[in-house]
């Protein structure tokens, strides 16, 4: 399989996020494929619940011919290394890092498990900003809008 852009997603509030991230992405170096760039940090209100803590997002670029099962897989992992741990009913809250796969270059992929591109990036702007900051041409191939254009759509409250 040929090598595709994809970015993703780190994001935290628990602990040390900036800590957290920067873990997450040596081991995205190392388990996954070079981090080509990055996004600056964003610092940003919970999304879907409330929290005393301010949840930073950072979108990393990278290049990798693995596909997405696999690199969610990896993903998985590497957040289960850091101390992740999900609510029992599967619902936002506060963690010390996720990794959302946000694109695998132009390709579509829905299944139980997995949809990319994520299914609420055109909704989140915790998610678009850091994606703007490095792709932000990047047109999403369902909705056909580009990653600026989607940005701008949600209102800022």
């Amino acid at each position: 399989m040929s090598e595709r852009e994809v970015v993703l997603l780190l994001g935290g509030d628990l602990g040390d996020p900036e800590q957290q991230c920067d873990l997450a992405e040596a081991a995205i170096n190392e388990r996954i494929a070079p981090v080509v760039a990055r996004s600056r940090d964003h610092w940003t209100e919970p999304w879907g619940f409330t929290s005393d803590t301010l949840f930073l997002n950072r979108a990393l670029l990278l290049r990798s011919a693995l596909g997405p099962e696999r690199l969610m897989a990896t993903c998985l992992a590497i957040e289960a290394v850091l101390g992740r741990t999900r609510s029992a009913d599967g619902g936002p809250g506060s963690r010390t890092i996720d990794i959302d796969i946000l694109l695998v270059g132009s390709e579509v992929v829905g299944t139980e498990a997995l949809w990319v591109p994520h299914p609420r990036l055109h909704l989140r702007r915790f998610a678009l900003a850091p994606l703007c900051d490095l792709l932000p041409g990047w047109e999403h191939p369902v909705l056909h809008r580009t990653a600026l254009q989607l940005l701008d759509a949600i209102p800022l409250h």
